[in-house]
């Protein structure tokens, strides 16, 4: 089968973290043709979504003492051709957040591509309707105390109430403008104003979770269903655990909590055409659902010694072919 990925500048992946990277490999292990594109490379003619595609050849990383390794030269890349993007098997959206209006139109663009010839991962109506932060409050079993507002009075009254609280941008992205705030901090008002855009824009605010220093757990879903998982755990002065600011990562296990939540949200995945989402937990409670770009395949198979790429593409695979019987 052939396989088309619309990542960023291949040359900007880290081939030792990059969930993109672990996806393309585990296709071509399996024998499938990998081809890469960006955003910019996309377009509609005569109703068709076409792709400027580029053949890729992968040397896959090898495992280290302690993390992923791959040599300098990790890909080679074949003749460029500007081809419907329905001559692919399946097209995996995999560019990074954050959520622009040019990422909304490229998902304007997939909308093009004929579903019964081709599978996108994930659904462009899908990323459309899922901010990463909005879409967990539908979850409202799952989650904790939580409110959206631009309101400094109501923000601040509610911070008041809960003693501590953590504000986080709705179209953030790897832990960014995420702000710790407690009741009578002098800055509060300050870091409302500049979160808010002086009140132009909405954010959340989740009441703060203790268990947050015990690490923030990402679980993989492939299709509703939990298939790993990994902890991020702050280090230093850090309250964020993300990967991107310096969190160290653990092994840890999926509990039942874990797999409850995952049940809550799994119908509503399946209608949105979510198939591969990372989920944040906090203790027992779910603080976000990711599914532009979800990472943690590396962090989770070298801890645990599986191959959760390969898992994914062979579900992909039978996905295509049930649909095609």
């Amino acid at each position: 089968m052939k396989f088309a990925f619309i990542i960023d500048p291949i040359d900007r992946l880290d081939p030792g973290h990059d969930t993109s990277v672990a996806l393309m490999e585990a296709a071509q292990a399996l024998g499938h043709d990998v081809w890469v594109t960006q955003a910019d490379g996309l377009g509609v003619e005569g109703g068709r979504a076409m792709g400027r595609l580029q053949p890729v050849t992968l040397t896959p990383v090898e495992l280290g003492s302690d993390r992923w390794v791959a040599v300098p030269n990790w890909y080679t890349l074949g003749e460029s051709a500007y081809l419907p993007l329905e001559t692919m098997d399946a097209v995996f959206m995999r560019t990074d957040p954050p959520v622009t209006v040019p990422y909304l139109y490229t998902t304007y663009l997939l909308d093009y591509v004929d579903p019964q010839k081709t599978l996108v991962v994930n659904s462009p109506q899908g990323l459309r309707t899922a901010n990463e932060k909005m879409y967990a409050l539908q979850f409202t079993q799952a989650i904790p105390e939580t409110i959206v507002s631009r309101d400094k009075a109501v923000i601040r009254a509610t911070v008041d109430r809960w003693g501590k609280a953590v504000l986080k941008p709705l179209g953030g992205k790897a832990g960014e403008g995420i702000l710790f705030l407690e009741a009578g901090d002098r800055n509060l008002n300050s870091m409302i104003e500049i979160s808010t855009r002086q009140g132009q824009e909405p954010v959340m605010i989740q009441i703060y979770l203790p268990a947050a220093k015990d690490g923030d757990k990402r679980v993989i879903l492939l299709n509703g269903e939990p298939i790993g998982a990994v902890n991020r755990i702050p280090t230093g002065n850090e309250f964020r655990g993300n990967m991107a600011v310096g969190g160290r990562v653990a092994a840890v296990e999926i509990t039942d909590r874990d797999r409850e939540i995952c049940r809550q949200l799994a119908s509503t995945l399946r209608r949105d055409g979510l198939i591969f989402v990372g989920i944040d937990i906090i203790g027992d409670y779910l603080t976000e659902v990711n599914v532009t770009s979800p990472t943690g395949i590396r962090e989770i198979d070298r801890l645990n010694h599986v191959n959760l790429g390969q898992q994914v593409i062979e579900w992909v695979v039978s996905a295509l072919r049930e649909k095609r019987q």
